[in-house]
């Protein structure tokens, strides 16, 4: 953790666009009527006649925005991760995932640390959604540094991209030197008797569960999985190998996102115990957002849990000491 104050990664989409938009990128922004709350109206800002708001119509925006990029424009396009792309997957998969198109789909909000606007507004599907779509960069920073190159590096980058973003303030993981890389996990911490591979929000959680178990003996190693596809499976897989156990961590639905996704890689390469820590097929309510996350078990304290349980596992199969 940097000493750089807290920051929510929504925080990343408006400055960024502006700065990629003055250095000279042809970029056009469609927001859904909540460019405040995704700070995608900092780009009206600068730039008014490239940005366009289509009112509370998700299936409109992604539309507009495929026309956009027909025309050969870089096409961004924001709103909650409830509605993109819960109100809109038709329209991404016909106009944007089938023909390729340049459309940046930025959403917000993502997870339940929405907080009090409750389980209405509480996103916990986007990413089986969005990682289910041939062609789709789909990435989830971990902090606002990370998002805004993940922003830039999805500007730069032909091809649909999906990157969700969230509300709460959260600590800064990386400072400038960090060079995000479509594709490819960050290894935060280096370790042998397990893996904890975590994405967006639960990266933080992940290193702090890490620095507990290592006072216990146990070195945890930490992968940052920023990208879900295309898949770091090499790290998956060397995470595997290299530790013997593995728990993922993720603020979606675990049947379908982080753990699904690994489960598979491991499964049909490397089986060795594994852990996850997420949403067990439920929805959440409404409440404040660092309370619902202790409550549906999103802590620190529920990885190094789980890292428990698998490291045990593993000596029970293979007899191996962690010495």
């Amino acid at each position: 953790m940097t000493a750089a104050a807290p920051a929510a990664t929504r925080e990343a989409l408006g400055p960024t666009l502006v700065k990629l938009a003055q250095e000279g990128l042809d970029i056009v922004v469609v927001d859904a009527d909540l460019g405040k709350s995704t700070t995608a109206r900092e780009f009206q800002k600068h730039f008014p006649d490239r940005f366009f708001s289509v009112g509370v119509a998700e299936q409109n925006m992604i539309g507009v925005s495929a026309g956009l990029a027909a025309a050969g424009k870089i096409a961004f396009c924001s709103t909650f991760s409830v509605f993109m792309p819960g109100r809109c997957f038709d329209q991404i998969r016909v106009s944007v995932a089938q023909t390729g198109l340049n459309v940046k789909m930025v959403s917000s909000h993502g997870g339940i640390s929405v907080g009090e606007d409750g389980i209405s507004a509480q996103a916990l599907e986007d990413l089986a959604l969005m990682c289910a779509l041939p062609g789709v960069s789909v990435v989830v920073p971990a902090d606002v540094v990370e998002a805004r190159q993940a922003i830039e590096a999805a500007a730069r980058t032909p091809g649909p991209f999906y990157i969700r973003t969230g509300r709460p303030k959260l600590p800064v993981i990386y400072d400038d030197s960090y060079r995000f890389q479509l594709g490819k996990a960050h290894l935060l911490r280096p370790g042998r008797d397990a893996a904890i591979i975590a994405t967006g929000i639960m990266v933080q959680r992940a290193l702090d569960a890490a620095a507990t178990l290592a006072q216990e003996g146990i070195d945890c190693r930490v992968l940052n999985l920023a990208t879900l596809r295309p898949l770091d499976e090499e790290a998956i897989v060397a995470a595997a190998r290299e530790t013997g156990a593995i728990v993922t961590a993720e603020e979606h639905q675990v049947r379908s996102g982080v753990a699904a996704l690994v489960s598979q890689v491991v499964g049909s390469t490397c089986p060795v115990p594994l852990g996850a820590v997420g949403m067990r097929d439920q929805y959440a309510e409404s409440g404040r957002w660092d309370e619902l996350m202790e409550k549906y078990g999103l802590t620190a304290a529920a990885i190094v849990r789980e890292v428990q349980g698998v490291v045990a596992r593993k000596q029970g199969t293979d007899g191996r000491s962690l010495q």
